[in-house]
């Protein structure tokens, strides 16, 4: 438990400067990195084209994130099926065949990164470098560049102008990624993750045997796979490996890279709507209290980011105490279970950080593993799926502060109903138009998890894939489809999912999951900014206060999570309830 409580402290004692740093460049003010970037951010206006200067409204700015993204797709598809050229392809990869170059590129590009193959065997490093490590930068900063795009159609300081694409995409790229991405990339080379471009080593072991052991530019995509939430491997075996997470210090600096930008969304959100407020409050000569919370996180920002974790500790301590149990089918055969169930899990990070990096890498939507997932007692497996199917609980690349955004939005409206007056959220009514669309935007993600993965059990194309029978094998399609629709990436590597059913239907899920939900938010924003703020009454519902933090996690659980508990009472719940009977 002590260890839980300071790896959280530390959290929140880095993600509170990350989060003034991102504030600062969401709003255009002065960092310590302008003197450098600002020149770079120049030289690749000038060759782009763009003009930073120029606003964009939310339909404008949707379009060119959209026609931006399908560009790299194209490039990046053709890329992989003619990798086999001999350049920088020392190991001779062949190129991908076309469904898997389609699964891949989408997967990638939707900030998704589930992978149908094994990076050291499919790949070559020419697609690494070009294709997979560009796209966990640009798709990372897409996501980011949408989510402070909403926050400022949120703050509403304007009527229609939420900033430039492609100022937001290349600032977020060269201010946090690049820098970070440099930063932790030789941390994790000190602490011995290789870094070169030589071809895989063959060397020969104690039995006089011959083994392959593969390196290659593997720091660079392990830092920007956490730290863009992309969560796609090296290797296939991904941050299980001591290739690619050595120690307990690179696994701590691979937890902390993958939680740090979506928590300091949240912060930015709370400092950016704190700014309205306080500047109505200038004008109207009215005095605000803050608190040394309200200082860090703004008032808005306080509640969601408690609402996020509570839901977060939530499943943290099921999902531990769930691995703490051990596993009785293990114990029947006279296996002790003292350690908990070790079963797929690394001795070097034990119960604890297992628990502690699956959860995290589900809720922050990053898709990394440092333990198999499918070797997860049934209700610790459940946790990950679950915090996937919420897609809320701080998520990753800004896209889970937007999905809360949501359910904050359906919360304001339930009580709004009933104390019988029009709901308001951050000094705006709340009508028809937007709870449409809100209402729309949380059922596409259920509709895609739960249709897609009805088909997968009726066709013969998606059982095919199934090789664990019973209800296993249900929580491994639901698993599957989950990751996809969530943009996470992990798996119940237990599906045989390298096939035509598995790659497309994936990809459909991956692209939908991720371009309807953001269109549909942006337009959202655009709807509110346009509003005139509404004075606060006595029967003015607070949204940043303890009591709302609250209403909004039961909102979450009563609205998601009992949307997906028939599929998960036929997976991981009867599976658990079988193996415990």
């Amino acid at each position: 438990m002590l260890e839980f409580i300071v790896t959280i402290a530390i959290f929140i004692a880095l993600v509170i400067p990350v989060g003034n740093y991102l504030y600062h460049i969401s709003t255009g003010q002065k960092t310590f990195a302008d003197p450098v970037m600002d020149r770079i951010d120049g030289v690749i206006y000038k060759i782009s084209g763009v003009r930073p200067d120029k606003g964009m409204n939310w339909w404008q700015y949707a379009i060119a994130l959209l026609t931006t993204n399908a560009v790299m797709v194209l490039i990046g598809y053709l890329i992989l099926r003619i990798q086999s050229i001999s350049i920088l392809n020392p190991n001779g990869i062949a190129s991908m065949e076309e469904t898997l170059s389609f699964n891949t590129i989408i997967s990638f590009m939707t900030n998704t990164n589930l992978q149908h193959y094994s990076g050291e065997s499919g790949l070559s490093y020419f697609s690494q470098l070009l294709v997979i490590t560009f796209m966990m930068f640009v798709s990372a900063a897409s996501g980011y560049a949408a989510c402070i795009a909403f926050i400022r159609g949120l703050a509403g300081k304007t009527k229609e102008c939420v900033g430039n694409f492609y100022m937001d995409l290349v600032r977020v790229t060269t201010r946090i990624l690049l820098p970070f991405s440099f930063v932790g990339g030789l941390l994790l080379v000190w602490q011995g993750v290789p870094q070169n471009l030589g071809a895989n080593i063959v060397v020969d072991t104690i039995e006089g045997m011959k083994q392959t052991i593969a390196t290659g530019p593997v720091a660079a995509v392990e830092i920007i796979k956490h730290l863009g939430t992309n969560g796609g491997g090296f290797f296939g075996a991904n941050s299980t490996t001591p290739m690619e997470n050595p120690t307990i210090i690179s696994n701590l600096i691979e937890l902390y890279s993958m939680m740090l930008l979506p928590g300091a969304c949240v912060i930015t959100f709370g400092k950016m709507v704190r700014d309205r407020k306080a500047q109505a409050a200038l004008e109207n000569d009215i005095a605000i209290k803050s608190s040394l919370t309200t200082k860090f996180f703004g008032r808005e920002g306080r509640s969601i980011f408690l609402a996020m974790g509570i839901l977060f500790v939530i499943g943290l301590s099921v999902c531990f105490w769930a691995e703490s149990q051990g596993n009785p089918a293990l114990a029947s055969v006279g296996l002790t279970q003292s350690m908990g169930s070790m079963e797929g899990k690394e001795v070097r990070f034990g119960i604890a950080q297992s628990a502690m990096f699956t959860t995290t890498t589900t809720s922050f939507t990053t898709g990394t593993v440092n333990n198999m997932h499918d070797t997860l007692t049934p209700l610790g497996g459940m946790i990950p799926m679950l915090h996937m199917m919420l897609n809320v609980v701080f998520g990753g690349k800004g896209v889970g502060l937007m999905n809360m955004i949501m359910y904050a939005i359906l919360a304001v409206f339930i009580c709004g109903l009933m104390i019988g007056r029009t709901p308001e959220y951050l000094g705006k009514k709340i009508e028809g138009r937007e709870m449409k669309l809100a209402a729309l935007c949380i059922i596409i993600h259920p509709l895609l998890i739960l249709a897609f993965s009805a088909l997968a059990v009726a066709v013969p194309a998606g059982t095919e894939g199934i090789t664990n029978p019973g209800f296993h094998g249900l929580s491994q399609v639901l698993y599957e489809y989950a990751s996809s629709a969530a943009n996470n990436g992990s798996g119940f590597e237990g599906l045989a999912d390298n096939s035509y059913f598995w790659n497309i239907t994936t990809g459909l899920v991956m692209f939908f999951g991720r371009y309807l939900s953001i269109v549909i938010q942006l337009a959202i924003a655009g709807s509110l900014m346009r509003k005139k703020f509404v004075s606060e009454t006595v029967g003015t519902l607070h949204t940043d206060n303890v009591a709302f933090a609250v209403i909004l996690v039961f909102v979450v659980y009563i609205f998601a999570a009992l949307t997906f508990f028939p599929a998960l009472a036929l997976g991981p719940i009867a599976e658990h309830l079988t193996l415990w009977s």
